[in-house]
């Protein structure tokens, strides 16, 4: 089992002691340090900012969101940091949800996994460095049609002047629904996976090996790595552990996405969880955030997070990882919790 340390996105500011959890992490053996963006701080900046202090973690996003730049700009951004960091980027992506993507970047959600598809074999064609890149599209039309709105018909077929320290930097892809789990393991490295249960891992292996079964499918299972994101405690009080995460639980259920479609809210309804799910949304959407978060089961947070004592969570890490869960992706905003986890997890931490 890998660890990877989540910073996330920010809140209202950036997070005070990142350099200190950073240093935690590469000091305790961890093997990645990720950040993410939402609709205030970027990916690429804080990860180029902090990592700059690193000499062996991998960077990577977790997630850059597609609607947020053409895919050759993400591919520059993905070759310049790779090359800052001397080959150490994971390029993590996700497609987010139509509020974001339609209310935030003003461009339609239609056929995401189309979109996809296509953003990915468009960074890969830059990152080769074969020749000029082109694209007939539909999405993503490279050069822009001299025929099209608003075409000057001087556009031209280029390759970038920087030539790429890899040209296979890992490409990983957040996924929740099983179409698109499946499509992460026909075309990309590795799987960010949220809100991940061992429970279901039968489930997760189908759609991973749906993909991979495809003609021209990047990876086997063995090559492929499976990062889910996790809280983790370590206390005798999981009670209290459990009441702490219940509020992001019903944000993210009942707050996160519209009532016609949240993605998050359809990943605990295919656990078992429907009718709380229907329960939080109407509270959240009434304005009654309280009565949301009461709503939330125990379960529904218990079974998504790892919480005990150190050894129940040492043992817990070893149920993930016999689930088919290679990277455990922290969200410790604690010095102390980093260390112990490293020392946990790793036997000869590298320092």
């Amino acid at each position: 089992m890998k660890l990877g340390l989540q910073l996330g996105y920010w809140g209202a500011g950036p997070i005070d002691n990142a350099p200190e959890l950073i240093a935690a992490a590469e000091e305790s053996g961890f093997d990645a340090v990720f950040t993410a963006e939402s609709w205030g701080s970027d990916a690429f900046t804080p990860l180029a900012w902090w990592g700059s202090a690193t000499t062996r973690v991998r960077l990577g996003t977790a997630v850059a969101q597609i609607a947020a730049r053409p895919p050759t700009s993400v591919a520059m951004h993905a070759l310049t940091v790779d090359h800052l960091s001397g080959g150490r980027h994971i390029l993590g992506l996700g497609v987010s949800g139509p509020q974001v993507v339609e209310g935030w970047y003003g461009q339609p959600f239609a056929k995401p996994l189309a979109r996809t598809r296509e953003y990915v074999q468009v960074i890969r064609d830059v990152l080769a460095r074969e020749g000029k890149v082109t694209n007939d599209g539909p999405h993503y039309r490279l050069p822009y049609p001299a025929d099209a709105p608003g075409s000057t018909g001087l556009g031209k077929s280029l390759k970038p002047i920087t030539h790429p320290l890899r040209s296979d930097i890992p490409i990983w892809l957040g996924a929740e629904g099983p179409k698109n789990i499946a499509l992460t393991g026909e075309i990309a490295d590795g799987w960010l996976a949220i809100y991940y249960t061992p429970r279901l891992a039968d489930h997760y292996e189908e759609c991973l090996a749906e993909g991979m079964a495809r003609p021209g499918a990047r990876r086997t299972r063995d090559e492929f790595e499976v990062a889910a994101t996790v809280q983790v405690e370590i206390t005798d009080d999981v009670p209290a552990a459990i009441a702490r995460y219940k509020p992001s639980t019903a944000l993210y259920v009942g707050g996160m996405g519209a009532e016609e479609l949240n993605f998050h809210a359809e990943v605990y309804r295919r656990m078992g969880y429907g009718d709380a799910v229907d329960e939080i949304g109407s509270h959240f959407r009434a304005g009654r955030k309280e009565a949301a978060v009461a709503a939330v089961p125990d379960e529904m947070v218990r079974e998504t997070m790892i919480v005990g004592t150190a050894d129940e969570v040492r043992a817990e890490i070893g149920r993930w990882e016999s689930a088919g869960v290679s990277m455990l992706m922290v969200t410790a905003r604690s010095v102390d919790l980093v260390r112990e986890l490293g020392a946990l997890v790793y036997s000869d931490p590298v320092r």
